[in-house]
């Protein structure tokens, strides 16, 4: 007999096909599950009368969109209103992301400044906003604008062209020429010639070892393409400038209270917590690396930007990617304030269509498109700004 030989494992005793076992399982439960709750869901539309389908995008919405960036009106499909909703979401959540990163850096810099007042007020700011909720932030400031200040007739006029009311900011704006047209096309020109001129400057800085002005280089390129397409363009100085007319302003651009406090309250209160996150960061780089810097003749300012950021990025981007998606589904919340956004606006589609279900649907298909957007980028820079060892 060869003892040798190895004993056969039986299936219900070998791991590796019990594994396999379970996966298919759970996968077939939840494929039943699926099947009983739409089927259900189904059955019970149908015995009520009620149509399912997204043929409703197509019909007359009937109702109006306080704010929108693209031409809309109530004879417009409920399709165009929800793409209304879907780019004031948009613009809100990434200028609130711009401004959120640049304020919360600055207070967690701040945080860890060696001027006793300026690390207090920071500090103070910080337990300020992160120990009030974010909705009663949203009716303070929605309440601020509306009660603190004047009616239109009685707006208030700092200097010409510029209006402040409690139905917003209001202030003129240049005319529309095909100039600006061609000075975005300059802007965006300028852009990729600095992208190329970075690389070049990096490969050339390796192999001599000289530095280049980049900077400066790069804020000539981007404010002077643009001025020379606006002059050859004929450089047109029209303004479309707003004026009272009944009850509210004719012309020029504004920005509405609603717009305004959501806009305030999201990037408060989440730049607080992203304060803290880079704080964290730059305290997790150890001192010698501030002391080697130092010692070399480094200002501290070139301590920051070329020692300990580079490295509290490793630290900063993993909870900073959390905090940026806090505040894209916090905007969910303008709904309270009147801030038409997709929310708000499917909300009324699925009130004058009864297409709960569908409606439901698109805003979690919206808000999971924006949150994995957001975090494949995030992703991406992480792996950019990644520091490979050698």
């Amino acid at each position: 007999m060869d003892t040798t030989a190895v004993k056969r494992i039986p299936f219900f005793r070998d791991p590796s096909k019990l594994a396999i076992l379970y996966q298919i399982l759970s996968i077939a439960g939840v494929a039943l599950l699926a099947y009983y709750l739409i089927s259900n869901t189904l059955a019970n539309l149908e015995r009520q009368s009620i149509s399912t389908g997204f043929g409703f995008f197509a019909k007359e919405s009937a109702f109006e969109i306080g704010e929108s960036i693209i031409d809309y009106s109530s004879a417009d499909s409920y399709g165009r209103a929800l793409v209304v909703g879907f780019l004031n979401t948009l613009i809100v959540s990434l200028i609130g992301i711009t401004l959120t990163v640049f304020l919360g850096s600055f207070i967690g810099i701040a945080r860890l400044s060696s001027n006793w007042l300026v690390a207090k007020l920071s500090a103070a700011y910080i337990e300020l906003f992160q120990d009030i909720p974010i909705l009663l932030q949203l009716f303070f400031w929605y309440a601020f604008f509306y009660e603190m200040l004047p009616s239109p007739r009685q707006a208030l006029n700092p200097i010409d062209g510029l209006f402040l009311c409690n139905r917003g900011l209001i202030f003129a704006i240049p005319a529309w020429h095909t100039a600006f047209l061609y000075a975005g096309i300059a802007f965006i020109v300028g852009l990729i010639i600095i992208f190329f001129l970075k690389r070049w400057v990096a490969k050339q800085q390796e192999a001599t070892g000289r530095s280049f002005p980049t900077v400066k280089v790069s804020i000539a390129i981007l404010l002077g393409l643009p001025l020379l397409a606006w002059l050859v363009s004929g450089a047109p100085t029209e303004m479309n400038t707003p004026a009272l007319k009944g009850f509210n302003f004719k012309g020029g651009i504004t920005i509405s209270p609603e717009f305004t406090a959501l806009l305030l309250g999201l990037v408060l209160y989440t730049a607080a917590f992203v304060a803290e996150v880079v704080r964290a960061g730059i305290q997790s780089v150890s001192k010698g690396q501030k002391e080697a810097a130092m010692s070399i003749g480094l200002k501290p300012g070139l301590v920051l930007n070329l020692v300990v950021l580079p490295q509290a990025l490793r630290v900063i981007i993993p909870p900073l990617t959390s905090q940026l998606l806090n505040l894209t589904k916090n905007s969910s919340l303008a709904v309270a304030i009147g801030y038409p956004d997709f929310v708000s606006v499917a909300g009324t589609t699925i009130n004058q269509t009864g297409q709960a279900i569908e409606g439901v649907a698109l805003i979690m298909i919206v808000y999971l498109i924006f949150s994995l957007s957001t975090s494949a980028y995030m992703n991406w820079y992480n792996k950019k700004i990644a520091i490979v060892e050698r």
